[in-house]
């Protein structure tokens, strides 16, 4: 009985087996495993700004306001300490520490021109303490994790080779 069923096994598998050798050559199937692993290993790098300290597309008018303050229209998105308030700026990293290579990304209303500007916001990773900074959570338009680019919950010093944070800055990379 049992060496029935398993004779019967045998030949459904071949008969599937052959059914789809003729169905799906060899190079189909190749060239299908060779773009989902192409995909895979390039889909991350895909929604990042990568440019930060490159020239700004785009510089806004109007650059009044308290830039110390949460409430900054720059900081629509923006979750962690101001780098303006240890040492950095509004858009560079205080010395001794260097900007996340991946970044996430808010859209922002100056009140001034009353235009939308796309802000990278990245981390400054490593450098020494800063003393009572100030601590922003504004999370306008922020996204669950699964949309990386736009989550701003998340330690992205993750991809630089030192992990700790320090602060945020908030680069006006153009008009949205």
């Amino acid at each position: 009985m049992i060496d029935r069923f398993l004779s019967w096994m045998d030949g459904a598998s071949e008969k599937a087996v052959r059914r789809t050798a003729m169905a799906v050559g060899r190079r189909n199937v190749l060239a299908t495993l060779g773009t989902a692993m192409m995909g895979t290993v390039l889909a991350p790098m895909l929604p990042f700004d990568r440019t930060f300290g490159k020239a700004m597309a785009q510089t806004p008018a109007g650059e009044d306001g308290d830039i110390a303050a949460c409430d900054y229209w720059r900081y629509c998105a923006l979750d962690g300490y101001l780098c303006s308030e240890c040492g950095g700026t509004l858009t560079q990293c205080p010395p001794g520490s260097e900007a996340s290579t991946v970044s996430w990304v808010g859209t922002c209303r100056n009140p001034n021109d009353d235009r939308d500007y796309l802000v990278s916001y990245n981390d400054c990773c490593g450098g020494g303490g800063c003393a009572n900074p100030t601590f922003c959570f504004t999370s306008q338009g922020e996204r669950p994790g699964y949309r990386m680019g736009l989550y701003n919950d998340i330690n992205w010093c993750m991809a630089n080779e030192t992990k700790g944070y320090h602060c945020t800055v908030a680069v006006v990379v153009g008009l949205a």
